[in-house]
């Protein structure tokens, strides 16, 4: 009789131990001992993550005991990298960029990065069928992801489709290209019609800056010199003309009094432009990519045409006085953020332009190197701190694009894509190594000092000591919401600019009633 009443207490006890870890243990990660960097401070603190969601964050926390422990001491914990320009499974110049959703992600993924926006494409002219066809691509993404839409033409169906994406499947951006002319490339008067919708719809206006017109007659005058390798593709589009480009689209979009954003900006006289615009008041947002800071034009003129030919982007990678002055101005906060405008293509792939440098497919690697390329040459060098290092790769982004604090910040509710990052230990780039499908790497070879040692994408460990776990269909899509701080006081200033010398539209009925009246006196 004795034998019942214990053998039920026992297996209660069993009942409540597997309920505690399968509802509670099973879902928690319990990070211990490292120092917290977000973009306003550093502390030392530990971080409890339950059910996809950072729960708490400091000392003194109370884990489950079935919690996964992860060790962080003498480690950063940062928030997970927000690449806010990246282009999977692109097709472009009569190629298609060799990473598709899964294999971009898993580099990113194995580099600090657990959340990018994509920039979808319009097929037939279409903006609807470029973001279904967009989702469909990425059906086998392996982290959060939302999409940027490229405008590419311009009329009243274009402007529809423009306030269905915005309000319906949360695309809150829309990029402009000056460049690529009888491609891309939209005109002055289109540009302006949409920055004036963007206005509308509470979305952001990005822009590839560079004058398309002027890079053609360039590519043309090159070209017929004789120069027809990758060098030519530097020569043919100079730094002057992505200044201009940007100057032109600052001034634009200050007259629609619409915030601008311009994407990966190369060169210091863009950088010039961006901080002039921003001197005037104006809410413009300055980007630059990886390889602005940390490679030089003269891999361009290697005599190995695979070497030259990985190196061609748009616009294109500069000099060193160049490289130096984006890195000033985003340490010194003239330039806001750093993404990647990661667009691979392979060696057989960049081939076509073998004897024409005008049919190279544009585009460099990034996604997985980003966090450490950034760590090497701003916070190994002293130019920026952690906390600034948090802003430019994560932060900046999640506040730009209203997402913040969903992402970019570890504080409690917020999502938990999270990173440890050993300052001090030390590797070797190279696409023996690389997570991407492309068979070369631009950083090949490059010493650096500080690496991601795990990632926690929304609530589960999916990189940890060089152990990639990326499960291919988990990625989510991410609506993005329209308005936002950028957008918040343009209407008072649209008030304020009528309102000068007494207001507009001026009365001026009554005044010229009496000044007839007075001719009529003085004729009688």
């Amino acid at each position: 009789m004795k034998k019942g009443p214990r053998l039920l207490g026992s297996l209660l006890m069993l009942f409540i131990t597997l309920l505690d870890h399968f509802t509670l243990g099973a879902s928690e990660i319990f990070i211990k001992g490292g120092t917290v960097v977000n973009a306003d401070r550093q502390f030392r603190a530990d971080v409890l993550i339950r059910d996809k969601t950072i729960a708490e964050v400091g000392q003194g926390i109370k884990a489950s005991r079935y919690a996964q422990l992860i060790d962080a001491t003498g480690k950063l914990v940062m928030p997970g990298g927000i690449d806010p320009h990246t282009h999977l499974a692109m097709p472009f110049m009569g190629q298609v960029a060799c990473d598709d959703f899964y294999t971009g992600h898993a580099a990113a993924l194995a580099g600090g990065t657990t959340f990018h926006i994509d920039f979808a494409l319009p097929v037939d002219g279409d903006l609807l069928k470029g973001y279904e066809a967009w989702r469909k691509k990425a059906e086998n993404a392996a982290m959060d992801y939302a999409f940027h839409m490229a405008v590419t033409s311009w009329d009243d169906k274009i402007s529809e489709q423009m306030g269905t994406l915005a309000e319906r499947h949360g695309i809150n951006s829309f990029k402009f290209f000056m460049a690529y002319k009888n491609a891309l490339m939209v005109t002055d008067e289109q540009l302006v019609a949409g920055m004036s919708r963007c206005r509308e719809i509470g979305a952001l206006v990005q822009v590839h800056a560079e004058n398309g017109d002027a890079v053609a007659e360039g590519q043309k005058r090159v070209f017929n010199a004789g120069i027809t390798g990758p060098e030519g593709h530097g020569l043919s589009r100079p730094a002057g003309l992505e200044g201009e480009a940007t100057a032109r689209a600052a001034r634009l979009a200050e007259f629609v009094n619409t915030p601008l954003y311009v994407v990966h900006v190369m060169s210091n006289d863009a950088a010039e432009e961006i901080t002039r615009s921003r001197s005037r008041g104006a809410r413009i947002i300055g980007e630059t990519v990886a390889a602005a800071i940390a490679l030089d034009e003269s891999k361009l003129w290697d005599k190995n045409f695979t070497v030259a030919a990985q190196y061609v982007m748009s616009p294109p990678i500069r000099s060193k006085a160049h490289s130096a002055a984006i890195r000033a101005a985003l340490a010194g906060g003239q330039l806001q953020l750093l993404g990647t405008d990661h667009a691979v293509f392979n060696s057989t792939q960049k081939l076509a332009g073998k004897d024409d440098f005008r049919n190279i497919p544009n585009g460099v690697n990034g996604i997985e190197e980003r966090l450490h390329v950034a760590w090497n040459e701003l916070v190994n060098t002293g130019l920026i701190a952690p906390t600034d290092f948090v802003r430019i790769t994560s932060t900046a982004a999640a506040q730009i694009f209203n997402i913040y604090p969903k992402k970019g910040v570890i504080q409690p509710g917020s999502d938990a894509d999270i990173i440890l990052f050993d300052p001090g230990q030390d590797h070797v780039i190279s696409a023996a190594t690389h997570h991407s499908a492309m068979d070369t790497n631009v950083y090949e070879g490059m010493q650096m000092r500080g690496k991601v040692t795990t990632t926690i994408s929304r609530g589960n460990v999916v990189w940890h000591e060089g152990k990639l776990t990326a499960e291919r269909g988990s990625g989510q899509y991410v609506p993005l919401p329209t308005g936002g701080p950028l957008f918040a006081g343009l209407d008072a200033r649209d008030k304020v600019i009528r309102s000068v010398y007494g207001g507009a539209p001026v009365d001026r009925k009554g005044v010229a009633l009496e000044k007839e009246e007075e001719e009529a006196k003085d004729e009688l």
